[in-house]
């Protein structure tokens, strides 16, 4: 049995169980042995694979599996990885990974999938419909990277996503021509450099939460994304929460959590 050092309240989390439940079956109907479950079982909490150690267990407490970050590991590291992670879940994620890395990973694992505008190397074999609610809008042209980042982690949470790009303050016209779409989200991801003004004018339009993603785009005086990131946490605007500079992942992440939260409790629908 497994020991915690204190108590966790289970059913705070949004548990995956699948794997878990059959396992169990398998041992009820007596297709895996006594023996064969608990080696299973012993690598559940983590993998010690010399360079990293892989949290198994983390869709069991959370619901999403550990998320791999690509970036400063070689591509013989992230194969490595993918394909370990790979034999305990469906779902798999590596952000910051380029070309050579995808192929590495597509050799151990082949139904891997390369996102080159995200950067991201994904495997989705859970076979369930994604929640609509997830809206990611980008300021411009030059934000789709980290605003990509964030769309593919929230479509692998479970989410289905409405993209919204090039809508930035300096035509607002073409932000407001997308308004039924804003109003019918449950969680808005906003991604803009440059002063990072969109996020504050689209809480302004909405009552769902904005999660704004400053990005690194600019010129001089944006300081690599500082400036965005300091408007952004001035928001004159309610309703709006910021993560770091460039972290798609962590606002994608987020608004999934956010909509699967909405739909859990469908008397909080609606918000707009």
């Amino acid at each position: 049995m497994l020991q915690y050092a204190y108590p966790i309240a289970w059913r705070t989390f949004p548990i995956d169980e699948s794997k878990l439940r059959e396992l169990l079956q398998s041992i009820e109907s007596g297709t895996v042995g006594v023996d064969d479950a608990l080696t299973r079982l012993r690598d559940l909490p983590y993998e010690d694979v010399g360079f990293a150690e892989l949290d198994h267990h983390r869709s069991l407490r959370t619901g999403f599996p550990e998320v791999v970050l690509g970036q400063g590991k070689s591509a013989e590291q992230i194969a490595t990885i993918a394909e370990r992670l790979a034999t305990r879940s469906e779902r798999l994620l590596i952000t910051r990974a380029d070309v050579e890395a995808y192929r590495a990973v597509k050799e151990k694992v082949p139904d891997a999938v390369y996102h080159a505008t995200a950067r991201a190397i994904t495997l989705d074999l859970v076979k369930q419909p994604k929640l609509p609610g997830v809206a990611v809008c980008c300021a411009g042209t030059s934000d789709m990277p980290v605003a990509e980042e964030a769309a593919v982690t929230a479509e692998l949470a479970g989410s289905a996503v409405e993209r919204m790009y090039d809508v930035g303050v300096a035509g607002l016209h073409r932000l407001l021509d997308k308004l039924p779409a804003l109003h019918s989200a449950n969680a808005l991801v906003v991604v803009a450099g440059m002063e990072g003004a969109l996020p504050s004018v689209v809480a302004g339009l909405v009552s769902a939460p904005v999660i704004a993603v400053p990005t690194s785009i600019g010129y001089g005086a944006s300081f690599n994304g500082l400036a965005p990131l300091l408007s952004m946490l001035n928001s004159c605007a309610p309703g709006v929460s910021v993560v770091n500079i460039d972290n798609g992942f962590g606002a994608g992440y987020l608004a999934a959590v956010v909509n699967r939260q909405t739909w859990a409790h469908p008397e909080s629908e609606g918000t707009s």
